[in-house]
C-alpha cells in the first residue's frame, strides 16, 4: 500500500514529456515467447534478459514474463539479479557470466543459481563454499571463450564429489557458429555435448538443467540432449539467421520523438560536423533531438532513415551526440513536435534494427543494448 502511494506521488511529481520515448509491445514480446515454446514441446525455454533486455528495459520485460511457465530466467551479472529481486520479480534466475567468488559465499538472494564458467573458478568455490550452493557448470565445446575444456571434466567431476556444498543443478554450453552457413563446426560441438551430457548423466544422474541452443538453434533442438534452451535476441523479436528461418518473429521496441526545428537551405550549404554533406539543391532540413547518446548510431551519419508517417527521410550530415539531421524536403507539413519514428518496428522498414544493422555495417545486438539505460520505456 505505501508501496504504491509512493510511486503515484512520484508519477504525479515528476510527470513530464520525454524527448525521445520507447515503447515495448507486451503482446508481440509474449507472442515470440509462445512462437520458440510450441517449436519443440520437449524444450523448455529460458528468457535472456541479460544486458538491460538487450537494450529493452530488464525490470520492464521481467515484469511481462514474470508469471509465465519457465525453468528459470538468465541474467549476465549478480548486479542484474539484485535489480530483479528488488523489483519484486520471483523467478528463478541464472546468472550466466562470471561472479567473483565473495558475492557468491555473501550472496542473501533467494532462488539465484550462479554459473560456474572455468575450471580455475571452480577449484576456488571448492576450497572455500561451505554453504549448499546451486550452481550451473558451464563447458567448452569449442568456442574456447568461457566454460571448462573437455579434457579437464574428468578432474572437475572430482572436486564437485569432494565438496558437497557444490550443487549442480544444470550443465550448459554455447555454439560460437550457430547462424553460420556450413553448419560443420555446429555440428561437432553438438556431438561433443551430447557425448558428454551422456556421461554426466552416469555419474550426477540428479541434475536437472541440459542447455546448448540459443535463439539461432531452438528450430534444430530436436538433434541436441537437451530439455532447455536459451532465448536471447529471438524473444524480442530479431532473427538472428542469414536464411531468416525463425518462426514469424514481431519486433517489440519503437524509438519515437519529435521534430525540434526545421529550416530551408540552399544549394551548397554545409550540414553537420566535419561538413560531411553538401546540399545538392535548395531542400527543406529537419532536426530531431536524438543523436548518438541516445542510440542513433553514427554509423547512420549520411545513410540511415528516420520515418516520418509512411515517409523515410534521409539522415544527412553526421549524426551528432544529442541531434539527428534529416532530409524533409519530399514532406509539405513539417513543423514542429511532428512525431517522428527512429526505430521502426517492422522489420521490413528501412529504420528497423535489422536494415540500421546493415548499413552500420554491424549486428543488430549492438544496436539494440546501446540504447541508454535512463530512456523511458513503456510497455503499449
Amino acid at each position: 500500500m505505501v508501496k504504491t502511494l509512493i510511486e503515484k506521488w512520484r508519477q504525479w511529481r515528476f510527470s513530464y514529456t520525454p524527448l525521445v520515448e520507447l515503447t515495448i509491445s507486451k503482446d508481440r514480446l509474449i507472442h515470440n515467447l509462445r512462437a520458440f515454446q510450441n517449436i519443440n514441446k520437449n524444450i523448455a525455454i529460458a528468457p535472456v534478459l541479460k544486458s538491460n533486455a538487450y537494450g529493452h528495459g530488464l525490470t520492464l520485460v521481467a515484469k511481462i514474463i514474470d508469471n509465465e511457465n519457465l525453468p528459470f530466467i538468465i541474467v549476465d551479472s549478480y548486479h542484474e539479479a539484485m535489480i530483479l529481486r528488488n523489483e519484486g520479480i520471483r523467478s528463478v534466475v541464472l546468472i550466466i557470466g562470471y561472479t567473483p567468488l565473495g558475492n557468491i559465499l555473501k550472496n542473501k538472494l533467494r532462488n539465484v543459481v550462479f554459473t560456474i564458467v572455468g575450471y580455475e573458478q571452480l577449484e576456488k568455490i571448492s576450497k572455500e563454499l561451505v554453504r549448499s550452493t546451486d550452481f550451473h557448470l558451464k563447458i567448452d565445446t569449442g568456442m574456447r571463450r568461457q566454460g571448462i575444456l573437455l579434457k579437464d571434466i574428468d578432474k572437475s567431476m572430482g572436486l564437485i564429489r569432494n565438496n558437497k556444498s557444490i550443487r549442480i543443478v544444470g550443465i550448459c554450453s554455447h555454439l560460437a557458429d550457430a547462424d553460420g552457413k556450413t553448419g560443420n563446426f555446429t555440428d561437432s560441438q553438438i556431438n561433443s555435448w551430447n557425448n558428454l551430457v551422456m556421461e554426466w548423466k552416469k555419474e550426477f544422474p540428479n541434475t536437472k538443467y541440459f542447455h546448448l541452443s540459443a535463439t539461432a538453434t531452438i528450430i534444430c533442438s530436436e538433434k541436441i540432449t537437451a530439455n532447455v534452451a536459451r532465448l536471447g535476441i529471438g524473444l524480442y523479436g530479431i532473427d538472428p539467421t542469414e536464411e531468416g528461418l525463425m518462426p514469424n518473429l514481431k519486433p517489440v521496441l519503437e524509438m519515437k520523438s519529435v521534430i525540434s526545428g526545421a529550416k530551408t537551405i540552399v544549394k551548397g550549404d554545409r550540414v553537420g560536423y566535419d561538413i560531411t554533406f553538401e546540399a545538392p539543391r535548395a531542400m527543406r532540413i529537419a532536426t530531431i533531438p536524438a543523436g548518438y547518446y541516445e542510440g542513433v548510431d553514427r554509423r547512420l551519419s549520411n545513410k540511415g532513415f528516420i520515418k516520418i508517417g509512411n515517409a523515410f527521410c534521409p539522415v544527412i550530415g553526421r549524426v551528432s551526440m544529442n541531434i539527428t539531421t534529416i532530409d524533409v524536403t519530399a514532406i509539405s507539413d513539417i513543423k514542429l513536435d511532428t512525431p517522428v519514428t527512429i526505430i521502426s518496428s517492422n522489420p521490413s522498414d528501412k529504420n528497423s534494427f535489422i536494415n540500421n544493422a546493415q548499413l552500420a555495417g554491424t549486428i543488430a545486438y549492438e544496436l539494440m543494448v546501446h540504447i541508454p539505460q535512463q530512456l523511458r520505456r513503456k510497455i503499449v
